[in-house]
């Protein structure tokens, strides 16, 4: 089994771009005020995640290691 990721999206900084769930849409979604969610709260690792985090134009995408909470974004 693979690492999995807690993920959470501050949405008192998210600025409704649409970028991470444009980037992986299988990870986020947009609410009726285009706030970002991620989908669940913990999600295997991927490449698509953390590109969409790291596409975020204010940081608003938060990862962490599920099992340790070490960051994985922003380090």
């Amino acid at each position: 089994m693979g690492d999995r990721w807690h993920v959470e999206v501050d949405r008192a900084v998210c600025i409704s771009s649409g970028f991470c769930a444009g980037s992986a849409p299988e990870a986020f979604r947009l609410d009726a005020a285009r706030q970002s969610h991620p989908r669940e709260d913990e999600l295997d690792a991927s490449e698509s995640v953390l590109a969409a985090a790291e596409s975020c134009p204010v940081e608003a995408i938060l990862i962490q290691m599920a099992e340790t909470g070490d960051p994985v974004f922003p380090d």
